[in-house]
């Protein structure tokens, strides 16, 4: 179980700078990276890195940004890890995470983390182009490119940060009307700066991140032109659109020329002309160490078949999810009926049904599901619809049946028991609270730093009336979506509760003592409770 020591914001800011192309903020900070010399191996310890990377990750919930989905984590978490197992570095912990952002991004931070937004799944045409740009990721981490721009950061906060200040005391001292504009055109002008400085600093690294990309492509598996493929397909989309067309955000930080396609394709066909393939080209390999528990279809045995090929079922399912709304889904789906004189391809027809089920129609959503279920009978992303849609339709005696079916032919499946506590918890009953939570209670180890587990759980022990639980999960809850000092407060005031054990109190206390530095240095950098909000997920 991975938790945070101390850190401090300076840094975390940095890594967003350089990692996500945001700005240090518009408060000068103090630079606390630890002075070690000029190599990227003895800038951070592996746990630091990991410590850093998290807090990202924690911020970027915090705002709202990742998309939260136990099927699509799954899909997400399955495809990664295939990749990460024959890269350079298996060893090197990762995590990849969801943006609900449709613009097309995916990006590279400290520890291993990794994101990848729904416009870029969206965009893609096969899961083979989203190995693609996630091996290139990975490659980024395991060559310690993402270090190294770190390095470079804490060189060039400084610059940046006198530059901002530049602009703002000069427009101060201004008499235009506009000058109130000035200083948000201030911070805007220095993240642009620190965008171009990413930017230029890591053109000298895709080369080599494209080339070991492609090396962990064909190991793993995927078809090897996959990175050609998309990079290829992202060239033709910027190339036909007019001057108004606005560079996607994954084009601004990994710019695609005509070299660089011809050179991927290139390696592609040498890999596949001077390796021999280990595994066939049409069936995915899968690596021993691959957890089973990542199959997107549920349980399994290491020895039983990969599951089928879901992407183009995750693609639909990000489509729901990311859009506006349910209604605004559905209208999307109208339009690809149109444009393909009304003949939707079945993982469209699922994406349709969803978006339906989620607007409140459930019978249209039930008929076309049931359709679907005989035509993929082993499709658990099917099945789960049905059962969730159920409960849409009130009719809650089904969807318990159907969950529970689920869950005896795949026991522990996190997608199962996290969508089958969320409709008990809708539910609302002391009964539901406690089946909630025994459905919930095999995960707790591995899933402690997942934050949908913990406010699912602390909602299923608060209606089971188990309290001190309760409040343990939410603020768990807190501190994973980015809010330290909430998360503290809540720790804080239940170690007062006399109905606390020996046991939950000895737990409570550990993460009090892991919270509270991290806290104090936010406070010391000027960061107050207020700055971190209300929880967002």
């Amino acid at each position: 179980m991975r938790r945070i020591a101390a850190l401090s914001p300076a840094p975390l800011a940095a890594a967003l700078v350089f990692a996500l192309g945001l700005s240090a903020g518009s408060r000068a900070q103090e630079n606390t990276l630890p002075d070690m010399g000029s190599s990227a191996a003895t800038l951070l310890t592996p746990a630091e890195e990991s410590e850093y990377g998290a807090y990202t990750l924690y911020q970027l919930r915090h705002y709202g940004y990742v998309l939260e989905d136990p099927l699509i984590d799954s899909w997400l978490d399955g495809m990664g890890h295939r990749l990460a197992a024959v890269s350079d570095r298996p060893q090197q912990d990762f995590t990849f995470f969801m943006m609900r952002d449709r613009d097309i991004n995916a990006f590279a931070t400290l520890g291993g983390y990794i994101g990848v937004n729904a416009g870029l799944v969206l965009t893609a045409q096969s899961e083979d182009e989203v190995a693609g740009v996630v091996s290139h990721e990975i490659s980024h981490v395991t060559q310690r490119h993402v270090l190294r721009a770190v390095e470079r950061a804490k060189r060039d906060q400084l610059p940046i940060m006198l530059a901002m200040l530049g602009a703002i005391v000069a427009s101060q001292s201004s008499n235009s009307r506009n000058s109130s504009d000035a200083i948000p055109a201030a911070v805007v002008g220095a993240q642009a700066l620190a965008m171009q400085r990413q930017i230029d600093y890591t053109r000298s690294n895709e080369s080599e991140a494209d080339r070991i990309g492609i090396q962990t492509l064909y190991r793993s598996g995927y078809n090897v032109n996959g990175m050609a493929d998309f990079f290829e397909r992202m060239d033709r989309a910027t190339r036909g659109n007019s001057g108004g067309y606005q560079v996607p955000s994954y084009l601004q930080s990994h710019p695609v020329t005509t070299t660089r396609i011809s050179e991927a394709r290139d390696r592609a066909a040498r890999l596949q002309r001077e390796s021999p393939r280990l595994v066939s080209d049409t069936r995915p390999a899968y690596s021993p160490l691959l957890p089973a528990s990542l199959s997107t279809m549920g349980g399994g045995s290491a020895n039983a078949a990969p599951p089928p090929p879901m992407f183009h079922w995750a693609r639909e399912r990000l489509r729901v999810l990311s859009a506006t709304s349910p209604g605004a889904a559905v209208k999307e789906y109208k339009s690809l009926s149109d444009l393909a004189s009304g003949r939707l391809s079945d993982a469209q027809r699922y994406g349709l049904a969803l978006a339906q089920m989620k607007a409140g129609f459930p019978t249209a959503a039930e008929t076309a599901f049931q359709s679907l279920a005989k035509e993929h009978p082993d499709n658990l992303w099917i099945a789960l619809a049905l059962a969730e849609t159920a409960h849409v339709a009130k009719s809650d005696d089904i969807a318990r049946a159907r969950f529970e079916e689920l869950l005896r032919r795949n026991p522990q499946d996190r997608a199962i028991s996290l969508s089958y506590a969320l409709v008990l918890n809708d539910i609302g009953t002391p009964q539901a609270g406690r089946r909630a939570q025994a459905v919930l209670r095999p995960l707790l180890t591995s899933s402690a730093d997942d934050p949908l587990f913990q406010k699912n759980f602390g909602r299923a022990s608060e209606l089971a009336g188990d309290l001190p639980r309760a409040s343990e999960a939410y603020a768990e809850s807190a501190f994973l979506n980015g809010r330290a000092e909430d998360a503290l407060s809540q720790f804080n005031s239940l170690l007062k509760r006399e109905d606390v054990d020996y046991i939950q109190r000895a737990r409570i206390e550990a993460r009090i003592a892991a919270i509270t530095p991290i806290v104090l240095d936010m406070r010391r950098q000027g960061m107050k409770p207020e700055d971190q909000g209300p929880d967002s997920g």
